[in-house]
């Protein structure tokens, strides 16, 4: 198993491996398997793609994230141009439904709520505001509610996982009751435990994803 110090290196590595950030500038702290990283970076972008760095390596069980976003001046905005902006992204989003999502911005973080049928235009609604100028953080409140009943559920899910590169379906086992999907077994890394909860999201009829997958990690460390 890897020690706490293996995992940092690997972290740092990762970090210098992402093009879009720059590692120098973000700490990374361990304990226990527990990440912890801090420093200051100029778009939430950039604190995003650290997060989902540190996610990727084996040996992670989670990530705690202190990492403050900062603007340049010349590129800060008030909540109110944020807002109009986010808005604006929203209605020309293609996967988001007109007038389904509400938008709230309080000191630079956006919030999201309303309805959608489908968990893609949920994710699609994030995607849409999450790279404008001047926004710190996301935070999607956006329920699902879906006419469709499921059918099958159980197999499409299972399909999904064989079809996907970056899932292991050998050590996932899905239940389902009603609209609800529990996943349950092993895999190796919090990214594919995320992997594997959006891709049960996505199939028709499902409202709820209880993830019970353990994480499981490849013995590269005595």
């Amino acid at each position: 198993m890897k020690t706490d110090s293996n995992i940092k290196l690997d972290v740092q590595e990762e970090l210098a491996w992402e093009p879009s950030i720059d590692q120098t500038k973000i700490g990374v702290a361990v304990d226990e398997g527990i990440v912890t990283l801090s420093g200051e970076v100029d778009s939430y972008s950039k604190k995003i793609a650290a997060e989902k760095a540190a996610k990727r390596v084996s040996g992670v069980k989670a990530v705690a994230e202190d990492i403050v976003v900062k603007y340049p001046s010349s590129l800060d905005k008030s909540d109110t141009e944020i807002a109009k902006a986010a808005v604006d992204a929203l209605e020309w989003h293609s996967s988001v439904p007109d007038d389904a999502v509400m938008v709230k911005v309080e000191n630079g973080w956006v919030y999201l709520t309303g309805e959608v049928k489908w968990s893609y235009q949920k994710y699609s609604a994030s995607n849409a505001v999450k790279n404008l100028v001047g926004v710190k953080g996301v935070s999607n409140s956006i329920k699902l509610k879906q006419e469709v009943k499921p059918v099958l559920v159980k197999d499409t899910i299972e399909e999904a996982f064989e079809r996907s590169a970056r899932i292991d379906a050998k050590g996932i086992v899905v239940t389902t009751d009603g609209n609800t999907v529990t996943l349950s077994g092993k895999v190796h890394s919090i990214k594919e435990k995320e992997d594997a909860e959006k891709a049960a999201f996505r199939s028709p009829g499902v409202l709820n994803v209880v993830n019970k997958l353990r994480i499981q990690y490849y013995p590269s460390y005595a």
